[in-house]
């Protein structure tokens, strides 16, 4: 049983604040955007990286909160989100493309992700596959299709290093980050983001249900192939967080 007067150490809230349904963006000033889409939504906790909003959405009781970058700090937040009672967890975020079909602005939305990061390896071995909740990819499908958006479905990749995806040719371990890349590829991985991985190794280690969805900014392979430009780079994530809020209505839905 959960006790409503324990302040999680991180996130600072306790189990008498939280919901069963929580929004997580790395972002901590994307959340105000997010929470604005709930009602009577206000502000209950910011702390080092965890800014987090409550509000309702068809009458329960939703929370939205950052995870700064990365899988150590998102894994605390799935960790103490979980503490207080959290069942469901939807992390809306953004994603550089990978294959050609990905184009800046389009909407990808994870099955699965590449455990190319170490946290999730302090939780299972690498054998073990990080998959979204069957119940929350189907929402986050159906949710896209809904709102008609170029929305794309599988695997992505999820890294440490940002600069070791984007400046590999300078890292010591060029060959082995380029190697690697080149698998993705080949592969069909749609896009690379940083805590897809994380997030559904943990909720399976906690039992929680996880999804993952993303707004493109960017694709290198199709700058490298000469279909885009620098200026096509999209920044709006309105539609990730659409897809995120309609999911969680379907999924509201569906438990009543």
């Amino acid at each position: 049983m959960l006790d409503s007067h324990v302040i999680q150490y991180h996130i600072n809230i306790s189990p008498a604040d939280a919901a069963g349904y929580a929004i997580l963006p790395g972002d901590p000033g994307r959340c105000e955007k997010i929470a604005a889409l709930l009602d009577n939504a206000k502000q209950i906790s910011f702390n080092r990286e965890y800014n987090i909003w409550r509000g309702t959405l068809d009458g329960e009781q939703v929370l939205v909160c950052s995870t700064g970058i990365g899988g150590p700090s998102t894994a605390i937040a799935v960790e103490e989100l979980a503490a207080c009672g959290v069942h469901t967890m939807i992390r809306v975020g953004t994603c550089g493309g990978i294959a050609l079909k990905v184009c800046n602005g389009d909407v990808v939305i994870a099955s699965g992700a590449v455990r190319q990061d170490g946290t999730s390896r302090e939780y299972a071995p690498i054998e073990f596959p990080a998959v979204a909740d069957a119940d929350v990819l189907f929402a986050l499908r159906d949710a896209a299709s809904a709102l008609k958006l170029s929305a794309h479905i599988g695997v992505v990749q999820s890294k440490d290093s940002f600069y070791g995806q984007h400046s590999p040719q300078r890292m010591p371990t060029a060959s082995e980050l380029n190697a690697k890349w080149e698998a993705w590829k080949r592969l069909g991985v749609l896009a690379s983001e940083m805590e897809a991985s994380t997030l559904f190794t943990v909720g399976a280690t906690l039992g929680v249900r996880t999804g993952a969805v993303f707004h493109v900014v960017w694709n290198q392979e199709r700058a490298n192939a000469g279909l885009d430009t620098s200026a096509d780079e999209s920044h709006d994530t309105s539609s990730a967080i659409k897809t995120a809020i309609e999911a969680l209505r379907l999924l509201i839905k569906a438990s009543k």
